[in-house]
């Protein structure tokens, strides 16, 4: 079992590495590179939320579902469940911002546009603003 200090401390490193992702979809969005910006929106909420799973112990924190990331943490946290609706829309961009075979015709980069990109870097910043006050920082 990690000590607090420790689980704190990977908490803060994940949490750190979410922000990083977020200021990449960011920097692809204005860019124009839509489908990578809402894969990387949804990385950083899903780093962030591993941080909360670090921070309660976990040793390796496996999958990449957001809404089960946020059911499966213990002890659960009510602040977080309010995300599961967001969580759901983010999800949405784990595999078709990457994948030709997620969509029914063309490619990721045809298929995602700038507002799809907005909203997904909106949604990954209420996550990290969660976690960051989770953290109480």
């Amino acid at each position: 079992m990690q000590s607090m200090h420790d689980a704190r401390a990977e908490a803060e490193r994940w949490l750190a590495a979410a922000r990083e992702d977020l200021e990449y979809a960011r920097y692809a969005a204005a860019g124009g590179h839509h489908a990578p910006a809402c894969f990387f929106a949804q990385q950083a909420a899903e780093k962030a939320i591993k941080g909360v799973h670090y921070l309660h112990g976990a040793r390796a924190v496996i999958g990449h579902n957001l809404r089960a990331l946020i059911e499966h943490l213990d002890p659960r946290d009510a602040g977080l469940d309010t995300l599961l609706d967001v969580a759901r829309e983010l999800d949405l961009f784990y595999v078709a911002t990457r994948y030709p075979n997620g969509l029914d015709a063309g490619t990721p980069g045809q298929a995602f546009s700038k507002p799809q990109s907005e909203r997904a870097l909106e949604l990954a910043a209420r996550f990290i603003d969660a976690v960051t006050h989770l953290l109480g920082r």
